[in-house]
């Protein structure tokens, strides 16, 4: 089967996020598992020069990516991806385990990189991958009675140190995320 000219995008398979250390290494992929929404939208300010009573010229401060992430429950090494924070140790022996989450004060909010599989009604799938994230929105959940905890979060894509913004990936046959940082 040949890669189809039009992919149809339906649902959605995985969520990878993957954590850029200091340097722009990339680190191992952590899974955002029950993966709800994952959408991103390109925008970019604007400068005009007006001038004569009309608009002359427009000239754009280069593009950047709003983002938003959903999914169902908590992984406490994905939250840690995208807030900054520890993960500790597991405590404990069965049946009395522990682990702890701690986000410091100090503690800023990293760079990441998001990506997204969908499989394609018209064969293979797509990929969306945003190179370089920052949750600068809210991120947080809800406890609520009869209710799942959902983990949100939003936030701002930026061009990698290649100038990579974001990727649309379509493949002929479906083909899972890296599993290593790539």
């Amino acid at each position: 089967m040949a890669l189809a000219e039009t992919a149809y995008p339906f649902g959605l398979r995985d969520v990878k996020l993957t954590p850029i250390a200091d340097n722009g290494d990339l680190g191992d992929p952590v899974d955002l598992p029950a993966s709800r929404t994952f959408s991103f939208a390109e925008a970019e300010d604007f400068e005009e020069l007006r001038g004569d009573d009309r608009v002359v010229a427009s000239h754009g401060a280069g593009p950047t990516v709003s983002w938003s992430l959903e999914a169902g429950g908590i992984s406490l090494a994905a939250y840690a991806v995208i807030a900054g924070g520890d993960v500790g140790d597991i405590a404990g022996t069965t049946p009395n385990q522990s682990i702890t989450y701690k986000k410091k004060g100090g503690d800023a909010r990293p760079y990441f990189k998001v990506e997204g599989q969908s499989i394609s009604d018209s064969g293979g799938d797509v990929h969306g991958i945003v190179y370089r994230c920052k949750a600068d929105g809210d991120l947080g959940g809800e406890f609520a009675d009869g209710s799942f905890y959902l983990t949100a979060a939003s936030g701002k894509g930026y061009p990698d140190d290649d100038d990579n913004l974001y990727d649309f990936v379509q493949n002929e046959t479906a083909t899972a995320i890296e599993p290593l940082g790539s």
